[in-house]
């Protein structure tokens, strides 16, 4: 070996050092996990059992870290500006990745540029109810019973994932849909049972009890595949409008510059920690499916669905409160 090409070679394995030397020993100390969001929901619920499992098989205590406000931006900007180590990630939903860069401006935060990408955590689809009292019981009749009258549909907050799934399911099918939202899923699940508005769409979680109680129907799941939960229910794709696909996720991101080892020792044991009998029975508890993604494949689906939501949102003009 001549003295050059030894010299590239120490060259590139001390430059390879840093990189190597933080997962060797990672972790050595706490972890904090982020929440965007206040104690007590489902995304609190979902990050505490991660934050005990991911504890457990890592050795250190991962500490969970409420920081609410601003649809997720206070948390989301928090985690952005954090020490790119490993010891600060975030548990969020996808809202923060591909809807609030699109209505929001001003954030403190990018959800390509800010971020490494770790796993997805979890999933949950929609589901579009009705009032039994309306007649309707498909996607088709949606869309033939608007031709003559436009349907009123409740969501849980303008901009929300269910106003863009119901204004694409509009452009997609030409129902005719005006979209009446609310604070929240509890007032607008009053309207629906009350026969105030035809139409709602919300978490499968807020939906389930009613649909059990034959008090809603549910016409059909937004997601890209039927629930174990509601086996019975077809999706919109099934019911005629091709590759139609929105739902509810979890994700998990580092801050960018975060060394690649630490980032798939991090992935690893989230998909380790999904794959344990009492998790998937946890989150299916909630109303969750046990979905895990890699960070490439967690990365090509925020592309995606920013991709997609651009154009409805400039599609329908939406704007934020």
């Amino acid at each position: 070996m001549s003295k050059h090409i030894a010299k590239a070679a120490i060259l590139c394995i001390l430059a390879a050092a840093p990189a190597l030397a933080p997962a060797q020993d990672y972790p050595s100390k706490p972890i904090t996990m982020v929440v965007p969001f206040p104690p007590g929901g489902s995304t609190d619920v979902i990050g505490r059992l991660f934050a005990a499992k991911l504890g457990a098989r890592m050795g250190q205590t991962v500490v969970v870290e409420n920081k609410p406000g601003a649809n997720t931006g206070i948390g989301a900007a928090a985690v952005a500006r954090a020490a790119p180590d490993g010891y600060t990630f975030m548990i969020t939903g996808a809202p923060t990745f591909t809807l609030n860069p699109l209505l929001y401006p001003n954030l403190n935060y990018d959800p390509i540029k800010s971020y490494e990408y770790v796993a997805i955590a979890g999933s949950t689809p929609f589901v579009i109810l009705t009032n039994p009292q309306t007649g309707i019981g498909s996607v088709a009749d949606i869309a033939s019973k608007s031709a003559a009258q436009p349907l009123s549909f409740g969501s849980f907050g303008n901009g929300s994932t269910p106003h863009i799934a119901g204004e694409s399911l509009a452009q997609r099918t030409g129902a005719k849909l005006l979209h009446v939202p609310y604070r929240g899923s509890a007032p607008a699940m009053a309207d629906l049972l009350g026969n105030q508005i035809p139409l709602s769409i919300d978490t499968l979680v807020a939906g389930l009890p009613q649909i059990k109680a034959g008090k809603a129907r549910a016409v059909a799941l937004t997601g890209g595949a039927r629930s174990n939960l509601v086996p019975d229910v077809p999706t919109v794709a099934e019911s005629g409008v091709a590759g139609y696909d929105f739902e509810t996720w979890f994700g998990v991101v580092v801050p960018k510059g975060t060394p690649a080892p630490v980032v798939a020792r991090l992935s690893k044991e989230i998909e380790a920690v999904m794959a344990e009998p009492d998790t998937r029975a946890k989150l299916e508890q909630l109303g969750f499916d046990a979905t895990y993604s890699d960070p490439a494949a967690f990365r090509r689906k925020v592309e995606t669905e920013l991709e997609r939501n651009v154009a409805i949102i400039k599609a329908a003009g939406i704007k934020p409160d």
